[in-house]
């Protein structure tokens, strides 16, 4: 089963798929993309996909610190000439506890609370509007932001490079029937451990 989803995946043109994770990048802060998919999960799968030759590493890792650093700069951008009303967009209403954590962090940290916004899928999607909004200086905005960009896009695409490789080895070594096995026991491991995370985070909020 997972052999057919990688082989039609692989089917589809690097090109196409570059765009792809590109603007899924791009629009998580930007139109707020990450409330439905987070970004890391494009930029995981375009890792995957590099390990088994259908993309090219190092041009996944300018395209993906790229998208990431422009969505980031056109969310800022929204902010600061929306202001407050960013805030009252229907899908920000349901998040008050986590905006209130955001914006307190922001208040307290500053440029640097737009870095580490960056490994938190809620935060990243509404940290740069919420730096925008507060009016913070564009520099010192787009420092942390080109920090967090570059560190959170190496480090993703890697990661899912990484993991490839890896699937590749087990598969070789005890087969592809056992290597889906092992891959399905981490990946239901990982919907799990992010839905109790959730769970946590909002009975925190409430």
């Amino acid at each position: 089963m997972m052999q057919s989803v990688l082989d039609a995946i692989r089917s589809v043109p690097p090109a196409v798929a570059y765009t792809i994770i590109a603007l899924l990048t791009f629009g998580e802060a930007a139109v707020f993309v990450g409330f439905v998919l987070p970004g890391e999960t494009a930029v995981l799968l375009g890792g995957f996909l590099a390990s088994r030759g259908h993309l090219n590493i190092g041009t996944l890792i300018v395209v993906v610190v790229v998208s990431a650093v422009v969505g980031d700069t056109v969310g800022y951008e929204v902010g600061k000439h929306l202001g407050r009303r960013v805030l009252e967009l229907k899908i920000l209403r349901k998040h008050q506890g986590r905006l209130d954590k955001a914006q307190d962090l922001l208040r307290r940290r500053g440029g640097p609370a737009v870095f580490l916004g960056r490994w938190t899928a809620f935060f990243r999607a509404v940290m740069p509007g919420l730096a925008g909004l507060s009016k913070m200086h564009y520099p010192t905005f787009l420092f942390w932001n080109a920090l967090g960009g570059i560190s959170w896009g190496i480090t993703f695409c890697l990661v899912g490079y990484f993991a490839g490789a890896s699937y590749q080895k087990v598969a070789s070594s005890i087969g592809e029937g056992a290597a889906v096995v092992v891959a399905v026991v981490v990946i239901v491991a990982l919907v799990v451990w992010r839905v109790r995370r959730r769970r946590r985070k909002q009975a925190e909020d409430e």
